[in-house]
């Protein structure tokens, strides 16, 4: 494809896409195919010769377009906020245009010092100290392996330089609670842990935020048994309920240990966009290490979350790699990404939250966040006020857990397996329906469902709306 073939199919595209976009409230929330019927609209063998980019757009829409969940639809509910918007979609395609390769400095140090920049932009619009240095991964998910590895090297004395954890001679343990995200575990098993050395610490019966005396106890109990305590990982905004564990209380403890804290906050990181709720994550500056993704509520296209240190010299010894094919003049002047984290190459990824923070500007992301918050309010009142309906958990931030409780045939509130049916019955029928996507998700045993509010179109508007189909669906 020449440049000037790529001009034609380029604006075709963005037209497509501009098209794509203002259709999705029509289309159905949740992608209503078969499993393997999108794979079976494809060929079985690649195509030979070229085909025009008039057939490609038709068979995008044809064939991949009814296999999109649309989590850009005001109607979805589901999971998290996932936003894409279209001024970081700009700063997605200029990055992938430029075609860079984000190996070193050197080989585009605009990559890297642009990074610097946006990481310390959104630093600053966190309220967060200077003493924090950031860099972009793809995910949080990375970004806690990252901070496990970290954790790992801290307690052995990198004995990654060694034998690696095969001499260490009794147990690394890690700290966190059953609401953390699936993600936390898995990053302990991948950074050499083990599944059996992960405590999950007692949370508070109602909010599930980690109680700071039960993991002392624990943390006492390992010492005792002369096991090596390396590392908690603490919730801010858990994702089931939004549970937010006590940061500055768990920050206490990790200190007077020596323990690393790493604090994970990737859907509720944007909400700290506003003054007014960073005291949800108060005692944070006394962490080691922080995520959270921009590419969930606030907006910024995926693949774009932040990783946070303090320590940047831990980091560079764990992390670093200096091939003699990647060494420059540069060296110990500039900050070399690859040294920073697990992959070698890198994509231009700060342009998406550059041009995301341009073209739509803070003041207009913090409204749409605070708009959120309201509705989030205003359906919890709904909610409580409802006969039958209950509120399960603290409405921090945007994520309401609820449940509907019917009478059985004597007139006594539904329980055990038979509410489980009912409840997976109703949120099932609206799924298969495509007017609104809910996750069910299991608290304390039970299954319940989670409205988590936060797409950029979903207005007052479409919150009632949700609400009058689930009044409707029991």
């Amino acid at each position: 494809m020449t440049p000037e073939e790529f001009r034609k199919a380029g604006h075709a595209l963005i037209d497509w896409i501009a098209d794509y976009r203002e259709d999705i409230p029509n289309q159905p929330v949740r992608a209503q195919v078969q499993p393997g019927e999108v794979r079976r609209s494809f060929p079985v063998e690649a195509p030979q010769t070229a085909d025009s980019f008039a057939k490609l757009l038709t068979d995008l829409e044809t064939r991949v377009v009814p296999g999109i969940t649309q989590v850009q639809h005001p109607m979805h509910y589901g999971w998290f906020p996932s936003n894409a918007s279209l001024s970081s979609v700009l700063g997605d395609i200029a990055s992938s245009g430029l075609g860079t390769l984000g190996i070193s400095w050197e080989s585009c140090p605009a990559l890297t010092e642009v990074e610097e920049v946006v990481c310390d932009w959104m630093r600053q619009l966190t309220g967060l100290s200077d003493q924090w240095k950031g860099t972009i991964h793809d995910t949080a998910s990375t970004a806690c392996v990252t901070a496990m590895i970290l954790a790992r090297e801290k307690a052995s004395d990198l004995s990654k330089n060694s034998t690696g954890l095969q001499a260490v001679a009794v147990p690394l343990v890690v700290y966190s609670t059953s609401q953390a995200h699936s993600s936390i575990a898995k990053a302990v098993q991948l950074a050499g842990f083990g599944q059996d050395n992960l405590r999950y610490i007692d949370e508070d019966p109602y909010t599930r935020a980690m109680l700071p005396e039960a993991l002392a106890d624990a943390i006492r109990n390992d010492l005792a048994h002369g096991r090596i305590p390396a590392a908690i990982v603490c919730s801010v905004g858990a994702t089931g309920t939004t549970a937010m564990d006590p940061v500055a209380e768990i920050a206490a403890i990790a200190n007077e240990h020596n323990i690393w804290l790493h604090v994970d906050a990737a859907m509720a990181g944007s909400a700290m966009l506003l003054p007014e709720a960073r005291h949800l994550w108060e005692g944070v500056e006394a962490a080691d290490s922080l995520a959270w993704n921009p590419h969930k509520w606030m907006g910024t296209i995926l693949d774009t979350a932040l990783f946070y240190v303090c320590d940047t010299a831990h980091l560079e010894r764990v992390m670093s790699t200096n091939p003699a094919y990647l060494q420059s003049s540069a060296d110990g002047e500039v900050t070399q990404y690859r040294d920073w984290g697990i992959p070698l190459g890198r994509r231009f990824r700060a342009l998406k939250l550059w041009f995301h923070l341009h073209l739509d500007g803070i003041d207009a992301i913090q409204a749409r966040l605070r708009r959120d918050l309201a509705n989030a309010q205003w359906f919890q009142k709904q909610v409580e006020a409802a006969q039958h309906w209950q509120v399960l958990a603290p409405v921090l931030l945007q994520t309401i857990c609820i449940v509907h409780i019917p009478q059985d045939a004597d007139g006594q509130p539904l329980t055990g397996e038979a509410l489980d049916a009912h409840t997976l019955d109703w949120v099932g029928r609206i799924n298969e329906s495509g007017q609104a996507f809910l996750s069910p998700s299991v608290l304390d045993g039970r299954w319940m469902v989670r409205v988590s509010i936060g797409v950029e179109g979903t207005t007052r508007e479409h919150v009632q709306k949700v609400w009058e189909l689930l009044q409707a669906s029991v």
